[in-house]
């Protein structure tokens, strides 16, 4: 895995065009990772990236994405009308989602995209809004036997994704009656997972299972959909997942199962590995408490980045031009909401900090403004894409207190 590294003298660069709080992209980074997964599974027939919307829905960076011959995963009507803006539509487009709203089926039929159910009770509801189409996919939850557990998807148990594998014959005969002739299957097994078996595994049991559901119905297995699942290095001192060593592990699982002349084609839907390490939140240190303890409030809040928050996540974070100093404070990095858990970190080691540092939460380019909210007014930042050439360009402002009230009936206000 090639060792992106963007030096401190960028942020400054960005952050003397930009207010701070804002977050900020590589391009060519995003690329290279891409190019590198494509290179991955070059032997596969059919591969294609449908990359994750949810992690980074801003059009600049999918554009990006889909000049490298990237797909869209998408999985709510907004996201569906954003890649229909971009002007893509078919099979480039893998609708996903659970408790689907019945216009969204309609609205995925219309643009002619696969789709990909969660739920035998969803069979019907496409039926009737937009038909069954010839090639249709299906969500699987295989169980704790296969899925194990982990701190973001959780016990397999409690998961509200996807079909029981005793439910798929019936499930794919009923849609065959109903004009389906060909079957993909899509399994997310984990998240962030820094396994280098996690994909191969799971393809394995993909594949059989597979194989098995076409000798039952008669219908032809399409595509295997690995969907998303790899994760990226949030601690210093961990190793990145070799993607090359993968999809050569796939390779010999799809052997296995399918020999040289295999027609069933490999999807995957990562977001996180193509754009998670590429992503920066940028922003200024505004506010010391020195009590109990050193609390160093940043100019951001858990409303610009909400997983440490909402899962305890790590973000490494780095001082500009201070980083080789030694790490004699420790110190919570905070944010402004009035939630004991706005906190980016908690009794970090970190340089000396002074008002107006620059500080720089890392490895926030996937489920970072993407899950921003706007609790206590604190509005979400503004998104920048670093160019190839070492421009830099807003792809998205700020919110304004106007977008806020925008929505509202409110008079004088």
């Amino acid at each position: 895995m090639p060792n992106f590294n963007v030096p401190d003298d960028v942020f400054e660069a960005a952050a003397s065009q930009y207010p701070t709080p804002f977050y900020l992209y590589d391009e060519a980074d995003i690329r290279e990772t891409v190019r590198l997964l494509y290179q991955a599974f070059a032997w596969a027939r059919g591969f294609k990236e449908y990359f994750a919307v949810k992690a980074l829905p801003n059009p600049e960076i999918l554009k990006v994405l889909l000049s490298e011959g990237c797909g869209l995963d998408c999985s709510s009507e907004t996201e569906l009308l954003m890649g229909r803006r971009l002007g893509i539509r078919g099979e480039d487009i893998m609708f996903s989602a659970n408790a689907m709203p019945p216009h969204e089926f309609a609205l995925a039929r219309s643009l002619n995209a696969y789709i990909n159910l969660d739920d035998p009770s969803d069979i019907m509801t496409l039926h009737d809004n937009g038909g069954i189409p010839e090639t249709i996919s299906l969500r699987v939850n295989p169980g704790p036997e296969v899925m194990g557990d982990n701190q973001f998807m959780g016990n397999p148990r409690e998961s509200k994704f996807g079909w029981m594998p005793k439910d798929l014959p019936e499930g794919l005969m009923k849609l065959k009656n109903l004009g389906a002739r060909r079957f993909g299957l899509h399994a997310m097994l984990a998240s962030n997972s820094l396994d280098a078996n996690y994909y191969p595994v799971q393809a394995d049991y993909l594949f059989g299972l597979g194989l098995e559901l076409q000798e039952q119905t008669g219908l032809e297995l399409a595509f295997i959909n690995l969907s998303g699942g790899i994760g990226i290095p949030y601690h210093p001192g961990e190793e990145a997942v070799d993607i090359l060593a993968v999809g050569q592990a796939v390779k010999e699982a799809y052997l296995r199962r399918f020999g040289e002349n295999g027609t069933v084609e490999i999807k995957t839907e990562l977001g996180r590995f193509v754009t998670g390490p590429h992503g920066f939140l940028v922003t200024r240190a505004v506010h010391l408490k020195d009590g109990h303890k050193v609390f160093i409030g940043l100019d951001a809040a858990a409303a610009n980045l909400m997983r440490p928050a909402m899962y305890g996540a790590y973000h490494h974070a780095t001082v500009v031009g201070k980083e080789h100093l030694p790490h004699t404070l420790i110190a919570d990095l905070t944010g402004a909401l009035c939630e004991n858990n706005d906190k980016f970190a908690v009794d970090r080691a970190l340089p000396p900090i002074e008002l107006g540092d620059l500080v720089i939460l890392h490895d926030a380019g996937a489920h970072g403004w993407a899950m921003g909210y706007q609790y206590n007014g604190r509005l979400r930042s503004a998104e920048v894409l670093r160019q190839p050439d070492g421009g830099f360009r807003l792809i998205r402002r700020a919110e304004t207190p106007e977008d806020y009230f925008a929505s509202l009936d409110v008079g004088g206000v």
